[in-house]
């Protein structure tokens, strides 16, 4: 049986899809993109969101792949600042 969901997961999943998807065209057509701070958090808090509602849906196979995302971003924001 599903998980219920309210207007907040659902909001918070697709800000999550959008944050991913926008993070992937600024690269693709601006890669000196890819090392800037924003970047990285658009991967990390898009990443939240699709975690976020892939729990709340039982959809484990995308909370694990979203786990490791965040991680890359977090581990890429870190280097930034050290």
């Amino acid at each position: 049986m599903e998980k219920k969901t309210n207007a907040f997961d659902e909001s918070f999943g697709w800000y999550g899809t959008i944050a991913v998807m926008s993070a992937y065209f600024l690269v693709s057509f601006y890669p000196s993109f890819a090392k800037n701070f924003w970047f990285q958090l658009l991967n990390l808090t898009g990443a939240l969101g699709i975690m976020w509602i892939s729990n709340k849906k039982k959809v484990y196979q995308s909370v694990v792949l979203n786990v490791i995302w965040a991680m890359i971003a977090l581990v890429s924001i870190a280097k930034m600042f050290l």
